[in-house]
């Protein structure tokens, strides 16, 4: 397992400040910026993740020797911070004396002493500003950055702190709250919906370690996994991963959804209008074929009508035909593997017999949801994401009026960080706004044909659907 820890090349590693996280692939020369920082990775390869570098001349990261504290023997401290005014004058060093100080190279931890000694206020200041002085230049002047290995939690963080428009807002104790309630562990077949750049997807693929399935479920012409890239699966991870565009649902359960698998290409017969086994509605669905087949029939016209050109262009036309059939063969194949990935994909989820779902969309869940759970064995849980309230009330009560589920909540998770420190510990004066709500619940067996009432009935009955319900359903 020791080595498993190690920073390889072609990695996919987080880079870590403080509380600040970024993603990126280490490879060699590639200049990196972060934090105003400039550097290269060289350096870390083969290091334990979790290491801190310093950055040093020319961009170079060197492991940073652990120093005990300096500032140990008994400090001069103020009894309170009343008298010092903030008039900018404090410091003797000016800017270019700092300049000059780096210019020499001279380290971030030397330069934090030097304003030390030249600051006339440091004194007077009561010992946790003098922390709080010393740390505020640390972070300054001393580039110490930490590499470390991605994890839900961590890409989760990231993308929270710097694009949360990409994750929908989705917050990370929202995240970890969503895997608890859809049960999801290895071995489970899960549906997931999600546009949240895939980090969701992430985090159930992590939690399923490489066993079970996944069928995700995407709007457009494909799905978006940028965070799932960042997390550093092993590739034998994304053999269980399956897609399926939501286009096509509808069509599935209605069961009219067919892809037409052509025979698989062969060498030979693969030129040539409708023998390739494309159907009508295949030509129409990729543009590029009808384009990659015109200009061959022009060659091969061209060759008949004109006998005496150059050996040389006749070679030249020969390969070019080459290449042509070959781009041919290559989308067909490329074609013929999406179609059969998607009919596999549609067998998976025609089963009916998913062990969870999970949504996390842009879009409106009561219709998303509402379809899905038809792919959804009975007895088991689902979870839905939004980052309003409002829609995902509308899906509670359309979800009650239907049936076929129980143990519905709406939840919203409260999170609040604590500055823990000796002698001053206290909530974080910034507090996150909202983490977004939860609408989760497990699916029942219930027949579909027989619904709960009736229209005559509610004529008859002047009280609100839901507890006539109720009071039908109650033994005699």
């Amino acid at each position: 397992a020791m080595e498993e820890a190690r920073i390889r090349e072609g990695d996919c590693a987080v880079l870590k400040r403080d509380e600040v996280f970024k993603a990126v692939s280490v490879l060699r020369r590639r200049k990196i910026i972060f934090e105003k920082q400039w550097f290269y990775l060289d350096n870390a390869i083969g290091h334990i993740y979790g290491t801190t570098f310093e950055v040093t001349s020319g961009g170079n990261l060197q492991p940073k020797q652990e120093v005990e504290e300096t500032t140990t023997e008994t400090k001069e401290a103020g009894t309170d911070n009343r008298n010092i005014v903030d008039d900018g004058k404090s410091q003797k060093l000016t800017h270019d004396d700092i300049k000059a100080l780096k210019d020499k190279g001279i380290k971030g931890q030397e330069i934090v002493q030097q304003l030390i000694e030249n600051s006339t206020t440091f004194r007077d200041k009561t010992e946790f500003a003098q922390d709080k002085y010393i740390k505020k230049k640390k972070k300054k002047y001393e580039a110490v950055i930490t590499i470390v290995k991605p994890s839900t939690r961590i890409l989760s963080t990231m993308y929270y702190a710097r694009e949360p428009g990409k994750i929908n807002h989705l917050r990370y104790d929202t995240l970890a709250q969503m895997l608890t309630l859809g049960n999801v562990h290895a071995g489970n077949k899960m549906i997931v919906m999600e546009t949240c750049a895939g980090l969701v997807l992430g985090a159930v693929m992590e939690r399923m370690g490489g066993y079970g399935s996944i069928i995700q479920m995407y709007p457009g012409g494909g799905p978006v996994r940028a965070a799932t890239s960042c997390f550093g699966f092993p590739k034998a991870f994304f053999d269980k991963l399956h897609e399926f565009p939501l286009s096509k649902v509808q069509s599935l359960l209605a069961g009219t959804f067919t892809t037409e698998l052509p025979a698989e290409p062969e060498e030979n017969a693969l030129v040539g209008g409708e023998s390739n086994g494309l159907s009508e509605e295949k030509q129409q669905e990729t543009e590029e074929e009808p384009a990659a087949e015109a200009p061959m029939d022009i060659n091969t016209t061209e060759e008949q009508d004109t006998m005496d050109i150059n050996a040389e262009d006749v070679e030249f036309k020969e390969n070019k035909e080459k290449d042509n059939k070959e781009n041919v063969r290559e989308k067909q194949i490329k074609q013929w593997e999406r179609r059969k990935k998607l009919k596999e994909a549609a067998a998976l989820l025609g089963e009916k017999n998913a062990d969870g779902l999970i949504v996390a969309s842009k879009f409106h869940p009561t219709p998303l949801l509402l379809s899905l759970l038809e792919f959804v064995a009975p007895s088991r849980p689902f979870v839905v994401y939004c980052q309003y309230k409002e829609p995902l009330l509308e899906c509670y009560t359309k979800l009650r009026e239907r049936g076929g589920v129980i143990n519905l909540k709406l939840s919203e998770s409260w999170l609040r960080n604590y500055q823990v420190l000796p002698d001053r510990s206290h909530p974080k004066l910034t507090m996150s706004g909202g983490g977004g709500y939860l609408l989760s619940g497990i699916t029942v067996l219930w027949e579909k044909g027989k619904p709960e009432c009736t229209n005559s009935e509610a004529l008859q009955m002047e009280e609100p659907s839901s507890k006539r319900c109720k009071l039908q359903d109650l033994p005699c």
